[in-house]
């Protein structure tokens, strides 16, 4: 089974900057395109970011872009998440993922979830 596993999230002022990271277990890491996603309390999962099994092509959601940078070490099946510029409305339990497809408006997430890390962004 495959575990994703996120962490370096915590506790910022607005207009600071967090790097997240997640790991898969997964062996063909290289050949997946990745994305993050985030949920706020009482908000629904929402898209923040995804990149091309290469790492040559990104996209992002609206409310992230130019703010976030979407990276990856396939070397250590690692995905990281470079937020910049945080704001309080990015307060929210961010998870990473495997998506379908960077092209998607809305990318899809296929596998099980893992736990998160929180981000918390204070005025």
């Amino acid at each position: 089974q495959v575990e994703l596993v996120e962490s370096g999230g915590g506790l910022v002022q607005a207009g600071g900057s967090l790097r997240l990271a997640c790991t898969a277990s997964t062996r063909t890491f290289s050949s997946d395109t990745m994305g993050w996603f985030r949920q706020a309390p009482g908000k629904e999962r929402e898209f923040c970011a995804a990149i091309s099994r290469g790492g040559a092509s990104t996209l992002y959601g609206d409310s992230v872009k130019g703010r976030f940078t979407i990276s990856r070490d396939n070397a250590k099946n690692m995905v990281y998440l470079q937020m910049n510029s945080l704001k309080p409305e990015d307060t929210a339990v961010y998870y990473c993922n495997q998506v379908n497809s960077i092209l998607a408006r809305h990318p899809q997430p296929l596998l099980q979830w893992g736990q998160g890390t929180q981000v918390t962004v204070s005025s």
